[in-house]
């Protein structure tokens, strides 16, 4: 049973590894660490960001979150509703280890929001069997009762009764999000990754999708994971914000505390490379050296020392600890409280 005062979720020291395999026989000759000991808590209701550059490990870490991809090691403790025994609200379960039976009961509490509207929906299946199909499956709802509660979620997403009917392809990429929303709330779930949700759509639609997200988020009580490379999305919805590089997480803070104090020279990096709203503002930005190293082979000690204008010898050889900077603030490099790094919008 959780604790009054527990996360919802908790992963600690999460791993996945892909093998590399060559030749003739198929040998085993290393391992892709696309996720590397990353450590993350989601209190009830929050919104965490995951932010860093494509072939990071975000995605990664979501869909091994979720199960969707099973993790080579560590820990995922989840509180759930649908697992929960007589007399108890909630009970908490290790995702990383439950057997097939009550994975599948689990799915109820933990969705997700792919990221290609377009490659996610079947186009051979009309809208109202693609948010029925998991109360279906489920045995949740049938008949007349499923058609209510497909209509409803539809409303509940910006849509109508009236496109229940039609296909995907019948609709626009805004629009198609919004179904895959729909079917991702179809079984009330608590914890959703909503994977890039607005990166396949057009700008002016994204601010729609990501208002919608919001106003769900408080409907439907929702806790959310949003993986994304666009930190001007984070900002705006999220409660705290991890960075990562390379399989791990190199800094964690509140939102705000991020943009205004980072203590991570990736994390000023990123920050350097958002546009800022006003003609007057100059702001350089900073161009990282070189390509991002293969996850088969990491670099020794700090894995962005190969890109980082701070590195120093230590920084080769060392791997820095993740440590506290402050209240809710962690950041994994050897010279964090030193180093002079510029918050978002400035030179």
């Amino acid at each position: 049973m959780a604790e009054k005062n527990e996360p919802l979720l908790e992963v600690r020291h999460l791993e996945k590894h892909f093998p590399v395999r060559r030749g003739l026989m198929r040998r085993t000759q290393g391992y892709v660490k696309a996720v590397d000991d990353v450590t993350l808590s989601f209190a009830k209701g929050e919104t965490v960001g995951l932010v860093g550059e494509s072939g990071c490990g975000k995605t990664t870490t979501g869909r091994s979150i979720l199960r969707l991809i099973a993790p080579t090691s560590g820990e995922i403790l989840f509180s759930s509703k649908e697992l929960a025994r007589d007399g108890e609200a909630t009970r908490r379960v290790n995702v990383a280890d439950l057997p097939d039976e009550d994975l599948r009961r689990l799915r109820r509490d933990m969705q997700i929001i792919f990221q290609d509207p377009y490659t996610s929906l079947d186009p051979r299946m009309a809208v109202a069997d693609l948010v029925g199909e998991p109360l279906y499956v489920h045995g949740i709802a049938r008949g007349s009762e499923l058609r209510d509660r497909v209509e409803s979620l539809l409303i509940a997403v910006g849509l109508s009764a009236d496109h229940m009917q039609r296909f995907p392809h019948e609709f626009s990429g805004g629009q198609r999000q919004r179904i895959g929303i729909a079917r991702a709330l179809a079984l009330r779930p608590q914890f959703i990754v909503a994977d890039e949700p607005i990166s396949a759509l057009d700008v002016s639609i994204q601010a729609q999708v990501v208002t919608l997200l919001q106003d769900l988020q408080e409907e439907f009580d929702l806790t959310y994971l949003v993986v994304t490379h666009d930190l001007t999305v984070v900002r705006y919805m999220s409660d705290r914000v991890a960075v990562m590089y390379l399989g791990q997480i190199v800094e964690i803070a509140k939102s705000e505390e991020l943009f205004e104090h980072p203590r991570h020279p990736y994390t000023e990096a990123l920050l350097s490379a958002i546009p800022v709203p006003d003609p007057k503002t100059r702001v350089n930005q900073i161009l990282l050296e070189g390509d991002v190293p293969s996850p088969l082979n990491p670099p020794s000690g700090c894995r962005f020392h190969t890109r980082c204008r701070y590195a120093k010898d230590i920084c080769r050889k060392e791997n820095p600890e993740f440590r506290a900077m402050g209240e809710e603030h962690y950041s994994a490099c050897h010279f964090a409280e030193t180093l002079p790094l510029k918050p978002f919008g400035k030179s």
